[in-house]
């Protein structure tokens, strides 16, 4: 039987602003009753179901309220992907003890989400499946947790999973510390073993399970992660790690209390990243409680605030007394790795399906997102209608592109580019570590295929399970474009791949990468017809079906051959009055390929387009008429 809410809860009431008192004295060091602890892993591994399961036990919800399934995962993409995108708190109460948990995205795409919030704790869960074990995610954020000399509490989660070897996991983890070169005082980690999905947490593998909930990971946190410091009588200095939007009160700055007490109705001053400073007034003061805030009236070093009435607040700044102005050090993250241009759209159908379309509101629309994620750069072009968004991967670029069109952008994105860099006189490119899962039988298909995008294979292990295989390999990020469908058709969709940035590398100029077919192009407009893509579906594989409006320049297919070529899909049939025995033949049309956003941005060239509308994705050329299309291919071909 799992433990009672009253028994983690504690008997005493939880008042937010009587926490800094402990024994009757104020805590002027550290503040004894706060832990702050943020949850990293690689993705699928349970970070947000451990979190749903501690919120659960410790009495954060009532008896009568409901609780669904990865709660924190609130975005309507986090939950239809399953995956977490964006940092998220909440704080759950032991034994008298404010614990401010921060839930922390698993792909390596978002690692800037990851980095950002790690300077607001002072230990880390370390969560690792006990069946798969360290992943790339892993091995990236534990190197920011260890540079941080955060304490580690190392969670094996899914013991209860068939196959699983949870010893072997603990000394691959040791392997991967002394790898990263910690001190021995932070390989000295606990260990606890887990099963989030279960509701239960162990010390030792032997331990009956179940028994007392997850009471032992609880006490792991009170003895091993640090209280924070919380000098209280300097002055205030706060750094903001995130910044959140609420319908009615805007703007909500959200970070750790550094130095001094925060106030409500006290004028404080904000430095920018740049060290200018302006002033600005604590409208509300909000604590952090299970997943909702409480407003308080005070709150004193070492907490986790949010603080509404700063509206031109972002993310990397400080929020200080304005008599003794003290700047916070500026939240540093990876570089990005990967680019891809944004314009409005310039085809025939513009206009139709979205109501933000001008390149007005795509350039504030995209300079608001980078103002809250780091990782994001945007920059101007020589076009004045197009920017340079720049980002972490694919992932990372298509979740911003998805995240607009749900909101009604309409918008152009070109083919994802690498960033290249010059060191020491030479281009130099990112490289990626990348990890592919793969059943016994497609593994030689898997090497021969990174071997061709000149992938280096640097180790051939088993998972624990005696018909997979786990390749590891060290390949530039242009090899990796594109690489997941490649894959995902050579090993029948059973291919699990990841990989995460690893550094910059000498340019591989033999490395060629990019699609090796042709595209099918509409060489005019209308509506596609049936016997049209009956008599062209031998040409390639189309992505139009009848009855689809279509537009010169348009891309329906894809060529068989490595050219592009141009076809009419609006072809009608001639109606005659002379009946011919092939009058009353049916026509059988293969059901056109569907592509999803990501297939979409690895399957355009360097001359084509992706047009987004909230309804439609649409591959186009770059120029669409087809007369002047030959004129400037023939030119490049010649330069």
């Amino acid at each position: 039987m799992l433990a009672s809410s009253g028994d983690l809860a504690g008997d005493k009431a939880w008042d937010p602003l009587q926490m800094r008192i402990r024994g009757g004295k104020t805590m002027s060091k550290v503040n004894e009753s706060i832990r702050n602890v943020a949850i990293i892993a690689h993705v699928d591994h349970g970070k947000t179901t451990l979190v749903d399961g501690l919120l659960k036990q410790t009495g954060t919800f009532e008896a009568h309220e409901e609780m669904g399934e990865r709660i924190l995962d609130s975005h309507d993409l986090e939950r239809e992907r399953g995956i977490t995108i964006f940092s998220k708190n909440c704080a759950i109460r032991y034994k008298d003890v404010k614990i401010n948990l921060v839930d922390t995205p698993g792909h390596a795409d978002f690692g800037g989400e990851v980095e950002r919030v790690l300077g607001m704790v002072d230990g880390v869960l370390l969560l690792v499946d006990a069946f798969e074990g360290p992943m790339p995610q892993t091995i990236f954020v534990l190197r920011k947790a260890l540079k941080l000399n955060l304490k580690t509490i190392l969670v094996i989660n899914k013991i209860d999973r068939l196959n699983c070897d949870p010893q072997d996991v603990l000394n691959r983890v040791y392997d991967l510390f002394i790898d990263l070169g910690a001190s021995e005082e932070l390989i000295e980690f606990p260990v606890v073993y887990a099963s989030a999905r279960d509701g239960y947490a162990e010390n030792e593998l032997a331990n009956v399970p179940g028994k007392r909930g997850f009471i032992p990971l609880l006490d792991a946190i009170l003895e091993s992660v640090p209280p924070p410091k919380a000098d209280i009588e300097s002055p205030l200095s706060m750094q903001v790690t995130a910044v959140q939007h609420d319908d009615y009160i805007k703007k909500l700055a959200v970070g750790r209390i550094r130095t001094g007490r925060l106030r409500v109705g006290e004028a404080v001053a904000v430095i920018d990243r740049d060290g200018k400073q302006r002033t600005g007034k604590i409208a509300i003061l909000f604590s952090f409680v299970g997943l909702g805030r409480v407003k308080v009236q005070e709150a004193d070093a070492g907490d986790i605030v949010a603080v509404a009435g700063l509206d031109k607040v972002k993310v990397g700044e400080t929020i200080t007394d304005p008599d003794h102005p003290t700047r916070l050090p500026i939240i540093e993250v990876e570089p990005p790795t990967l680019s891809l241009k944004f314009g409005p759209c310039t085809s025939p159908f513009a206009g139709r399906e979205g109501d933000r379309v001008t390149s007005r509101q795509i350039r504030e629309r995209l300079y608001f997102e980078a103002e809250n994620d780091l990782a994001l750069k945007v920059q101007n072009t020589e076009q004045a209608e197009v920017l340079n968004v720049s980002g972490r991967g694919e992932l990372h670029l298509s979740i911003l592109i998805e995240t607009m069109r749900r909101e009604g952008y309409e918008m152009a994105v070109g083919k994802p580019t690498v960033i290249l860099r010059e060191i020491d006189g030479k281009t130099h490119e990112p490289y990626e570590f990348l990890v592919v899962d793969v059943p016994d039988e497609f593994a030689g298909a898997v090497i021969e295929r990174l071997g061709r995008r000149k992938g280096i294979m640097i180790k051939l292990a088993s998972t624990g399970s005696s018909v997979h295989k786990r390749l590891e390999f060290e390949i530039a990020t242009r090899g990796t474009l594109g690489l997941r469908s490649e894959l995902m058709t050579e090993t029948k969709g059973s291919a699990i791949m990841t990989h995460s940035f690893l550094e910059y590398r000498p340019f591989n100029s033999e490395l060629r990468n990019g699609r090796q077919v042709g595209a099918l192009v509409a060489k005019g407009a209308g509506r596609s017809s049936g016997y049209a893509i009956f008599t062209l579906q031998a040409r390639g594989v189309m992505f139009i079906s009848p009855q689809l409006d279509v537009f010169e320049g348009m891309i329906v297919g894809e060529c068989a051959k490595e050219q592009d070529l141009d076809i009419n899909v609006c072809k009608g049939k001639n109606l005659t009055n002379v009946r011919t025995s092939s009058a009353d033949e049916k026509l059988f049309l293969t059901p056109p390929r569907s592509m999803s956003l990501e297939q979409c941005l690895e399957f355009i060239n360097d001359d084509e387009l992706l047009e987004v509308t909230p309804k439609s994705l649409r591959l186009r050329k770059k120029i669409l008429d087809p007369a002047r299309r030959r004129v400037v291919n023939r030119a490049v071909s010649k330069a």
